[in-house]
């Protein structure tokens, strides 16, 4: 049975830093995503946060004002607030009081399916709730209640700060289990030379459709945030013949929370530890080219700043001139949920890809009919004549794999 959808406002503070605006429509995206109702939204102009309410006093009250009124349930602060911050502004107003951190955790702990994946959120909210622990506020006294309250629940939430720790040390020793399996699997996928193509990008901009349009995954996707969280891999082959591993990893968000990246960092390592990476961005939002350096900055400081990416302009069905687009090397546009520009970007992936392609000419008598039907599978087969000594094949096929078909050479391009 879906929960009652809480009544929020949304507030934030115009200090130069973002565009407030473009952060305050994203905050409500945020909100409708965990299952709030937007009423209002206010922003204050101010040149940093207040120290004790954020936004200052009088604004507070004025808030406070319009939530009575409204019977609102929730306010939802665009930034990080401190333990002080949140337990002035429960106790001036009266009303639960969550901010940004809070809210993507929220929806993370919503989302996460896996076992590994709602140990790293519990992971995420325990590090985040525990110095915020210290004094009995609003939002303490209404566990269970709504928003920010999802995840560890009510008896854990409510227990010591050593009992919270000792929670905190066995989530860690089980990811820290996981991510030995995690690091098991892709060290044998490099001892078979499997190439990994990793999909990051904005939450949103389409990526598990992507996935599904390019390999039938059946992976979960919605047009809302973070719908996904635990990685999917997939193989796919590549026109050149090659077959690489497409691994679907978490989405990005501006400011998306310290907490939530450490205890992802094994899932991220994935794009980290990848041949190629195709950055993915919903190309019909006005802010995509933010969008787009955000998701950089990210895979930067988890150490893939230089790893070979192609630019995927998604969703550009939506887009009222797809030719003011960006376009050229590495830059593919598509649209994902049509189908569009998919073999494009295949052939833009096997060009950013490191060569490791050779073309070789074969002549398989027919006796080894067998060697035909695994070049069939490992390469890509261009040309194919049957002549009285047997089958004459021009393929292209992974160096790695040349070795099985060299007493069958004819000639080598």
């Amino acid at each position: 049975m879906d929960r009652l959808r809480e009544k929020a406002i949304l507030i934030g503070i115009d200090d130069g830093s973002v565009d407030a605006e473009h952060s305050m429509d994203e905050l409500r995206l945020l909100a409708d995503t965990a299952g709030a109702e937007t009423l209002f939204t206010a922003i204050q102009q101010k040149p940093s946060p207040d120290a004790a309410t954020f936004v200052g006093i009088g604004k507070l009250f004025e808030i406070k004002d319009v939530a009575e009124a409204n019977e609102a349930d929730l306010l939802i602060f665009d930034g990080e607030l401190t333990p002080t911050q949140q337990r002035n502004i429960e106790n001036l107003t009266g009303i639960r009081t969550v901010d940004r951190t809070t809210l993507i955790l929220d929806i993370f702990a919503l989302n996460a399916k896996s076992g590994a994946g709602k140990l790293q959120v519990e992971l995420a909210q325990l590090n985040y709730m525990l110095p915020r622990l210290g004094g009995k506020g609003t939002e303490m006294s209404r566990l269970g209640a709504g928003i920010g309250t999802r995840g560890p629940g009510e008896s854990k939430l409510e227990s010591d700060r050593r009992h919270i720790r000792r929670r905190i040390k066995f989530i860690e020793e089980e990811l820290r289990r996981t991510e030995k399996n995690r690091a098991l699997i892709r060290r044998s996928r490099g001892k078979r030379g499997v190439i990994t193509v990793a999909v990051v990008g904005y939450t949103n901009a389409g990526k598990s459709t992507l996935l599904n349009a390019l390999t039938d995954a059946g992976v979960l996707a919605q047009d809302k945030l973070f719908a996904t969280l635990d990685p999917t891999s997939r193989a796919l082959k590549l026109p050149d013949g090659r077959s690489v591993m497409l691994i679907d990893t978490v989405g990005f968000i501006s400011r998306l929370p310290h907490t939530l990246v450490e205890a992802f960092k094994s899932t991220l390592e994935e794009a980290a530890e990848a041949d190629l990476i195709l950055n993915v961005c919903d190309a019909s939002d006005p802010h995509f080219d933010e969008h787009l350096r955000i998701t950089k900055e990210i895979l930067s400081d988890l150490g893939a700043g230089t790893t070979p990416e192609v630019t995927v302009l998604n969703k550009c069905d939506r887009c009222a001139d797809v030719f003011m687009l960006p376009f050229g090397r590495h830059v593919v546009r598509i649209s994902a949920l049509q189908k569009k520009g998919l073999d494009e970007l295949l052939e833009e992936i096997s060009r950013a890809l490191p060569d490791t392609v050779r073309r070789v000419e074969l002549l398989i008598p027919y006796p080894d009919g067998g060697a035909a039907a695994s070049l069939r599978e490992l390469g890509r087969v261009e040309t194919e004549e049957y002549t009285a000594d047997g089958i004459r094949v021009t393929a292209l096929i992974d160096r790695r794999y040349l070795s099985r078909f060299e007493k069958y050479y004819h000639s080598e391009g």
